[in-house]
């Protein structure tokens, strides 16, 4: 049986401080899929994702969300529409607290009993920010952080969850806890995009791998067969 396509990528094409970033990508995410997109540092792969988020101007190519062009949408209208992005660098609101920050994350939504139990239901995910509720999210450790940009990012209930670099500079303890909750999301159905420098981990929980290389795609196929293939980790896995 087919998969639905959610995200399609057609020749996609984004220049960044003048820069040609990315030069033609193509790729899609069916339902329930859980895709990574691998790369070294500089291939373009968080220009993608800001690009499919609606945070950077495209400047070629196509992307379609539910079968729909989205391209020129503002990533407010994006989360509306089950679109939910945590960006390289988490982007928390600092001054704001953890239990504050989780309710922004629901900002588009109204049904507020649903809202208290969603909350209740990302502390019992990550029980480190049930402790630090009242605490400012600019006081927290990078993980800590990134468990709430996560925590933040789900409770706008995505259809698609976008994860760009979600390991970067946390400790190995914190970097297993994120790659757990990754899995647990993803077993739950949410269909997940994942952009990551740790290329043996995420085609180890991935469905699927695209590699970048210069702004463009240069291999896809099933990430277990990619996380066996001799060029894969030659490149990237430090073999």
């Amino acid at each position: 049986m087919t998969k639905k396509t959610l995200l399609k990528v057609t020749g996609l094409k984004v220049s960044y401080g003048g820069i040609q970033a990315v030069k033609g990508v193509d790729f899609e995410v069916h339902e329930g899929e859980l895709v990574s997109l691998i790369g070294s540092n500089g291939a373009g792969k968080t220009t993608t994702m800001k690009a499919i988020t609606g945070t950077l101007a495209i400047n070629g190519g196509d992307i379609e969300y539910l079968g729909k062009s989205i391209r020129g949408q503002g990533p407010w209208d994006l989360v509306k529409q089950g679109l939910a992005m945590v960006p390289e660098g988490r982007g928390v609101f600092t001054r704001m607290t953890i239990m504050e920050n989780l309710q922004m994350g629901a900002y588009i939504r109204d049904d507020k009993s649903e809202i208290e139990a969603d909350i209740e239901k990302m502390f019992t995910i990550f029980p480190r920010l049930r402790e630090r509720k009242d605490q400012l999210a600019g006081t927290m450790s990078g993980g800590e952080q990134q468990m709430l940009a996560m925590g933040r990012a789900l409770m706008s209930r995505p259809k698609v969850l976008l994860l760009d670099e979600p390991s970067m500079g946390l400790s190995p303890i914190m970097v297993d806890k994120i790659f757990e909750v990754i899995k647990d999301v993803y077993a739950q159905g949410v269909t997940v995009l994942l952009v990551e420098q740790n290329a043996s981990r995420a085609l180890s929980i991935a469905d699927r791998g695209y590699v970048m290389e210069s702004g463009i795609v240069t291999m896809t196929g099933d990430a277990k067969h990619m996380l066996n293939d001799p060029k894969v980790r030659a490149a990237y896995l430090g073999e």
